[in-house]
């Protein structure tokens, strides 16, 4: 059985897909199976671990709409333990196709469902809106993490998300939990990422991941190349960053086994 985790925030440039991309890869060098879903009509999931999503003949949108058994869509990645379900642009029709279905907001949760035994973790990369597709994220995952960018107007739209993920919890998926806030984007060198560490600290105090993920050019080129930040560069800050986030997650949900500790002599 998987832990299915959601990544939202409708704010656009807050390191969602960052996060997904190199969270996934982090969980998958730790031995844990990983899936990656691509659940953003931009497809930067897609294209940020390798594939040009034009090419991609079967994706969670055929799953949702066409009834597609996923195991025919997942793609294996160069990293092990990581498979990815893609996305295409055609997701972005997917909303209005569902408004006349059936159950429109489990229709996620039934395609997971197919492989989730499959599966330590899927992590799941929702779009930047709070439409039916991420709706549909938070219905059939069992966590959420809220990525929060160290910059101004960082609180902006968050307790919009919140109150979407209460609705969730109340009518659609009572299962849901908030994983963890995520701060991203930091920069130690500015006084505003400080402050804004200490504002969403004092407003969220637990709920905020210790781990704190710092601005990186490794980080950075990383999708360009078509890879996670792992991949690109091992050693770098935003790696380090992410396989840190990744034990916190594993201890959190007390999943810590053999294969993980061998990694655990990784810096902070």
């Amino acid at each position: 059985m998987s832990k299915i985790i959601a990544l939202a925030n409708q704010k656009g440039g807050v390191g969602k897909t960052t996060s997904s991309i190199n969270l996934a890869a982090s969980l998958a060098v730790l031995e844990f199976r990983t899936l990656l879903v691509d659940a953003d009509p931009q497809a930067n999931s897609t294209s940020g671990i390798g594939f040009d999503p034009r090419a991609i003949k079967a994706s969670i949108y055929e799953c949702i709409i066409n009834d597609v058994d996923p195991r025919d869509a997942i793609q294996p990645t160069e990293t092990p333990n990581l498979d990815l379900l893609p996305a295409h642009i055609d997701l972005v029709g997917a909303e209005i196709e569902m408004i006349n279905l059936t159950d429109r907001e489990y229709k996620m949760r039934a395609v997971l469902d197919k492989v989730k035994d499959d599966y330590d973790f899927i992590i799941i990369d929702c779009s930047p809106s709070l439409g039916l597709i991420t709706i549909n994220a938070l219905t059939a995952a069992n966590s959420v993490i809220i990525p929060v960018q160290c910059e101004y107007f960082a609180l902006e739209g968050l307790g919009k998300l919140l109150n979407t993920i209460k609705i969730v919890q109340s009518r659609l998926n009572t299962d849901l939990e908030i994983e963890g806030i995520l701060l991203t984007m930091y920069d130690v060198r500015l006084r505003l990422s400080n402050q804004v560490v200490e504002e969403v600290k004092t407003h969220f105090q637990d709920l905020v991941f210790e781990t704190i993920i710092q601005r990186n050019t490794r980080l950075s080129e990383a999708p360009s190349f078509g890879v996670s930040v792992i991949m690109h560069d091992a050693n770098c800050k935003g790696s380090i960053n992410y396989l840190n986030l990744a034990r916190e997650i594993i201890r959190k949900n007390g999943l810590v086994k053999e294969e993980s500790r061998k990694h655990e002599t990784v810096n902070s």
